[in-house]
């Protein structure tokens, strides 16, 4: 207890000493540097990142639908006809999928004309375009397999689960990009308002 007894006094007796040091100048500043270097470290997700987890998600998910349909024993040795006029589509099925098909069409074309939008307005590099170009087409070649696969099995719970679900990634797909490219456009309206009124 001696010890304790001593640091007590020790503090009691250099209380005003203690109490009116003040930090060394620039500890803050340095504190302050130190945060922002941490915060800077933090990952960024940047839209390519985005772009290359949705576009291997959406394959992963489509191309083992596909071949979950192709190697089903309903499906087993089944050659698609190719004299077939008109693809067929959920809507051609029941006035309920032809809902369905209608909302998510209208929404996917919405996202990309929100994409459309932000590209005229420049938020989008040429790279970005031309990968979005790509996803694109991989979509139709997805749902050109889909079509068909409809046709030769047009009650086939499956295939329409695969249409579904074909419609809800690409949306997804949209979704997400343009959530993550409006970000960037509010970023950036916000960091060239403060830059105007620092002037």
């Amino acid at each position: 207890m001696k010890e304790k007894d001593y640091i007590d006094d020790l503090i009691h007796q250099n209380m005003e000493e203690l109490n009116d040091n003040e930090p060394m100048e620039g500890h803050f500043a340095r504190f302050e540097e130190k945060l922002n270097k941490q915060h800077k470290k933090k990952r960024k997700i940047t839209l390519n990142v985005v772009w290359k987890v949705a576009a291997a998600i959406v394959f992963v998910l489509l191309a083992s639908n596909q071949a979950f349909i192709y190697f089903s024993p309903n499906n087993q040795g089944m050659i698609p006809s190719k004299n077939t006029n008109k693809a067929m589509t959920l809507a051609s099925l029941s006035t309920e999928y032809q809902e369905v098909e209608f909302y998510y069409t209208s929404a996917i074309n919405t996202g990309i004309e929100q994409w459309e939008k932000l590209n005229a307005e420049g938020f989008i590099s040429e790279e970005e375009q031309t990968l979005m170009k790509e996803e694109l087409v991989e979509f139709e070649t997805l749902y050109k397999n889909l079509q068909t696969d409809l046709q030769t099995n047009p009650n086939d719970e499956r295939v329409i689960n695969a249409m579904l679900e074909y419609y809800q990634a690409k949306l997804s797909v949209i979704n997400i990009i343009v959530d993550k490219l409006e970000e960037v456009q509010q970023r950036k309206n916000i960091n060239f308002e403060s830059s105007v009124s620092d002037i």
